[in-house]
């Protein structure tokens, strides 16, 4: 039975199914019936009586969200009167009830929001009908009562907040041209009225009662609505909060006279102190984004006249901090602070009057925060950066007024270090969450501290050597005495971890240009105690060690590598004369040997330690590249490493039941940094490689003699199979030079190839297995550094794409038959595999190592077979998911390209529906937020306009090819609006976006527009007649210079002559349009 039958009792039995019930089967029900609901013909009448009639919330609830869904849907979408009475009807509803439960309002709400953004360029009678919206709210401000300026407060603030936010159900541009049509013609005034309306609470001060939940929600609307406003993306750059740090906001120049008038900022400032420390977070985040205006806003003296009373703002707070014990006010005043310094110079600052005042202010704020570390300890990041940003401009500033931060950024980094030391004692004591475990917290902290100690570096070594040395020596005497207690160790073995880190920042930390001998010398003597201590506890570790300090060794010894070791240091750096002196280090071959002295032992004795061991090896790795690796082969260490890669000595290598199989990423990383070193000397020595490939042969033999026999243990195969592809990934990636890749090649190729194959076949649905073996396969098909160059007599080259076409239609046949895989385990199961496959057959097909005509040519099927399975694999993906998985889209799209470029004959050959969908994937690429993947869209899209092109005007005079092409091109004049709308999104984007990569949009358009001319003139007037009246010349001349001098053909010359009208065209475009409200009503071309 339809639902549209159903009576409004029965919809109000299923709203309270949905929203009341606990068991999920009835709710699941009644969400399905509600969903049929929203798709039925009679759903518009059915909400308005669910809100005049319903006697539930829930019921008005469910006809504002379904009436949400028929404005927003893009197919079928209402005629415009019918959207004008739904705004009117809603308007009325919400000042005829301003009592309604609050999620309705909220709901109505967001669906006036909705029909206003969607209608902005909608124009009834010359009017634009939608745009009325600040005299629509003033109907509820005008009425007395306290609810209806709530209600219209909020519908202001809930329209900035929708109109700001792009939806993935419209298009981006037309998302930007309603929010800058609604920035220059409205938001300014809502500002103004926002800020009105909070002097009036100002003014009222005495006679606001706070108290009263009306009065409290309204100030709160109030305030949502300044910061919606001023957290408005002017110019369409989208800011990631997470780069909160690095924001300005680009405020309009037609709001000068806002920022001008110091009582706009002095409001927010009066606000904090008035209202209860429950609003003022949200004062708080005003002020963050008013300190965060851009520059260019300002001359020089405005500027300093704006920053003025901004520090007076700041050190009113900060000399009555009490509301500051709320740890939302606190967050949002570190925000405030880092601010200071990420839009205002060092220089400008000094030159404030209260300058001296409020740096001490600041410094004593920042001190009390950094010993309080478990209140709110994710503020601290912008306390730090505050400090990081003024300790690295000390050596730019050029006032003469003193910053006086040599007096207190020492107290910031004794602060920080002292505060970090004795948490350890009170986590221990109290089993809280140790800092120490957040690695990606602790490098942020660190990396700013680098910068902050750095400044008065003398007082910070001076502090650091003391408190190291009174900890190393409290810890040898507990270790030397018998009655010490674990718990007196572990707290000195903490405190040495958050050392060893800090010491290893502030060294990573030397510029060295502004580095002197005295600062290198310090440096000598953090790391000889550094390297003292990793003698102590190294010598411990047969018996015990602790994994915190062994990370914080490690992150030592990688800053020490990037500052110390490489052919840019001064051998005779006062660092390395330390260290002669205490250690007995005379040079940097010496100093290469404790590191791999240090990688050797963390490897024998963390083997099972996943983050000591892939840290480990990631130092061995970074140390295989670049300068020193010539010199590290000839120590003895290495050549140890070189001879005995086996579990034996490296116990990570070992093949044991308890490990996943997933474990074993760290071991390409060994191996690539072990193919490295072993190339240095390897030069045309098969012995040597024969010699070095021994414990890999006896791997591959075992794994052989097991799939010779009929039962063997699966998971020891699993777990060596994949142990020993892993490997030789690594190698194979270390080896990009061609005497040693043929060495690799002739090993693996074709003795063992086979148990590859064998082992795809077996384990297809197991992608811990399947996944290390086809990244192999990638990696030995990628012609990488012209590695992969074959004698002429030599018919590897075939030979290697059997191999690979095998494997592909192995892997890819099967994987189709695994059935229905749940969505969030589709990519690691299905589409990661399929992924690797796309790949290696682009690497295979664009290597330039095989003639692929000769497959046809003698009846070999090899090629066909990849190809095919190619398009049975990408016909199972749906087309959401090849642009919602980055590393999926990137191997496809390219594929895509090289397949269009040099088999566009085997495109042409395919079935209308599998051109259609790759033209639909193109399609879709093109508006891509990956710039990889919109390039290789464009050049697909270009090879495939060059081929019609070609096919239009001078048909193929080859009868073989004859039944191709014209099934080809007759698809394409059955589908024309596919081409079209491709000619219209690439258009759209050059004009209206930001388009990072011009040259590749321009190469496809040329061949589209020679296609498809009568819709390009089409498409070229309604954009001019979309103008305003005086801009439509100047938009005709614009269209008229592109075409300027391009002949009808796709030659080299024209393209290059096109690409740069183009440029000419885009640049001449935006000048046009600037300060244009314009209006594009030409939905086809946007949507």
């Amino acid at each position: 039975m339809s639902l549209h039958f159903f009576s409004l009792a029965q919809l109000e039995i299923l709203c309270k199914q949905l929203y009341e019930t606990t068991e999920t089967g009835v709710r699941l029900q009644a969400e399905k019936a509600l969903v049929e609901f929203t798709n039925s013909p009679d759903c518009l009448s059915k909400c308005q009586l669910l809100l005049e009639r319903g006697s539930s919330s829930y019921s008005q609830l469910l006809a504002a969200t379904c009436l949400s869904k028929l404005v927003s849907r893009t197919n079928n979408p209402l005629p415009l009167e019918q959207r004008i009475d739904i705004r009117n009807y809603v308007l009325n509803y919400l000042a005829t009830r301003p009592k309604l439960a609050e999620f309705v309002t909220q709901a109505l709400i967001q669906l006036y929001s909705r029909i206003t953004k969607l209608g902005w360029f909608d124009c009834q009678k010359d009017d634009y009908v939608f745009r009325n919206v600040i005299a629509d709210v003033t109907r509820f401000l005008q009425v007395q009562t306290v609810e209806h300026c709530i209600i219209g407060v909020t519908i202001l603030s809930q329209l900035t907040n929708e109109i700001n936010q792009a939806d993935t159900s419209h298009p981006l541009t037309k998302h930007r041209k309603i929010a800058s049509s609604f920035r220059d013609s409205s938001l300014f005034d809502i500002f103004t009225l926002s800020c009105n309306l909070l002097k009036q609470v100002c003014a009222s001060g005495k006679n606001l009662n706070l108290n009263d939940e009306s009065q409290h929600g309204l100030l709160m609307q109030l305030l949502k609505l300044s910061h919606n406003c001023l957290n408005y993306d002017f110019i369409g750059t989208s800011t990631d909060e997470s780069s909160d740090d690095l924001c300005t906001v680009q405020i309009p120049t037609s709001w000068r006279s806002a920022f001008l008038d110091s009582s706009t900022l002095q409001l927010f400032f009066d606000l904090y102190h008035s209202i209860p420390p429950s609003l003022s977070p949200l004062v708080l985040s005003c002020l963050v984004q008013i300190a965060s205006v851009r520059r260019s806003l300002f001359n020089n003296a405005e500027r300093a006249k704006f920053l003025s009373h901004l520090v007076d703002g700041v050190k009113r707070i900060l000399e009555n901090p009490q509301s500051l014990s709320d740890p939302n006010n606190y967050h949002e005043f570190c925000r405030l602070l880092a601010r200071l310094k990420s839009n205002y110079q060092l220089g400008e600052l000094v030159k404030v009057e209260n300058y001296p005042e409020v740096i001490r202010l600041i410094a004593n704020f920042t001190v009390t925060s950094l010993q309080h570390w478990e209140f709110a300890p994710n503020s601290v990041h912008y306390l730090l950066s505050l400090w990081q940003r003024l300790a690295a401009s000390v050596p730019y500033v050029k006032a003469t007024e003193p910053h006086l931060l040599e007096t207190y950024t020492p107290e910031v980094t004794k602060a920080y270090i002292t505060s970090r030391l004795e948490s350890v004692c009170i986590i221990l004591r109290d089993g809280l969450e140790d800092p120490l475990d957040d690695a990606g917290l602790v490098q942020q902290q660190l990396d700013q501290l680098s910068t902050i100690g750095r400044c008065e570096y003398e007082k910070t070594c001076a502090l650091l050597v003391q408190l190291f040395d009174q900890s190393a020596q409290t810890y040898q005497e507990l270790l030397q005495s018998t009655n010490s207690s674990t718990i007196d160790i572990t707290v000195q073995e903490g405190r040495l971890t958050w050392l060893v880190y800090i010491i290893g920042a502030v060294i990573g930390g030397r510029v060295s240009f502004a580095s002197t001998d005295e600062q290198d010398a310090m440096d000598g003597e953090l790391v000889c105690r550094v390297l003292q201590l990793m003698n102590l506890t190294d010598s411990r570790l047969a018996q015990a060690g602790n994994e915190r300090l062994e990370l914080a060794m490690l992150s030592f010894f990688e800053q020490f590598r990037k500052i110390y070791i490489g052919d840019q240091v001064q051998k005779s750096s006062k660092l390395y004369r330390r260290l002669s002196e205490v250690l007995g280090l005379n040079d940097e071959t010496m100093v290469l040997s404790i590191f791999i002295g240090k990688i050797i032992t963390n490897l024998k004795y963390w083997g099972q330690c996943e983050p000591i061991t892939s840290k480990t090896l990631q130092l061995l790795n970074d140390l295989s590249i670049g300068y020193p690796f010539a010199k590290l082969v000839k120590l003895s260490a290495v050549q140890f490493m070189l001879n005995n890669h086996t579990s034996e000595h490296f116990s990570f290598l070992g093949v044991n039941n308890q490990s996943n199989l997933s474990d074993m990423r760290c071991r390409t990383t060994f191996y690539t940094a072990l193919g490295r070193l072993l190339m240095v000397d390897l030069g045309e020595d098969e012995d040597q490689f024969e010699q070095f490939m021994l414990p890999l042969t006896a791997a591959f033999e075992a794994v052989a003699q097991m799939f010779s026999t009929n039962t063997f243990n699966e998971q020891e195969a699993k777990r060596t199979l994949v142990g020993l592809v892993r490997d030789l990934r690594g190698i194979a990636f270390a080896f990009n030079a061609k005497t040693s890749f043929m060495m690799l090649f002739d090993w693996i190729y074709p003795a063992y190839m086979p148990i590859l194959q064998r082992a795809i076949e077996l384990w297809y649905h197991v992608p811990a297995c399947t996944t290390p073996v086809l990244k192999l396969m990638a990696e030995l098909v990628h012609n990488r550094s012209q590695r992969l160059q074959f004698d002429v007599s030599s018919p590897n080259g075939i030979l290697l794409f059997r191999e690979t076409s095998k494997m592909i239609t192995t892997y890819g046949n099967r994987i189709l038959t695994i059935g229905e895989v749940p969505k969030d385990q589709m990519y690691s199961v299905k589409l990661k595999g399929v992924s690797v496959c796309f790949s290696m057959l682009k690497a295979v097909l664009s290597g330039n190592y095989v003639n692929f005509g000769v497959f046809r040519l003698y009846g070999d099927d090899a090629l066909d077979n990849a190809l095919q399975t190619f398009v049975k694999l990408l016909l199972s993906i749906p087309h959401s998911d090849l642009l919602d998985y980055p590393k999926l889209s990137q191997s496809f799209y390219s594929l895509l390209e090289v397949l269009t470029q040099d088999h566009m004959n085997f495109i042409a050959s395919l079935e209308p529906h599998v051109v259609m969908y790759i033209l639909s994937s193109i399609s879709e690429g093109l508006t891509a937020l990956d710039t990889m993947v919109c390039t290789g869209c464009c050049s697909s899209l270009d090879h495939i306009a060059t081929y019609l092109f070609k096919q239009v005007t001078s048909p193929s005079k080859r009868p073989v090819a004859m039944a191709t092409d014209e099934r080809f091109l007759h698809i394409m004049q059955q589908h024309p609006e596919m081409i079209q709308q491709m000619l219209s999104t690439v258009l759209n984007i050059i004009i209206f976006e930001d388009c990072r990569n011009q040259w590749s949009m321009s190469r496809p358009l040329l061949g589209l527009i020679l296609l498809n001319e009568k819709y390009f003139a089409d498409l070229r007037n309604s954009i001019v007649n979309s103008q305003p009246p005086e801009k439509q010349q100047a938009m005709h001349l614009c269209f008229e210079n592109l075409m300027e001098g391009i002949e009808r053909n796709l030659l080299t010359k024209n393209r290059d002559r096109f690409t740069q009208n183009l440029s000419v065209f885009r640049r001449e475009v935006n000048d046009s349009m600037k300060n244009s409200s314009y209006g594009v009503n030409t939905n086809d071309m946007m949507s």
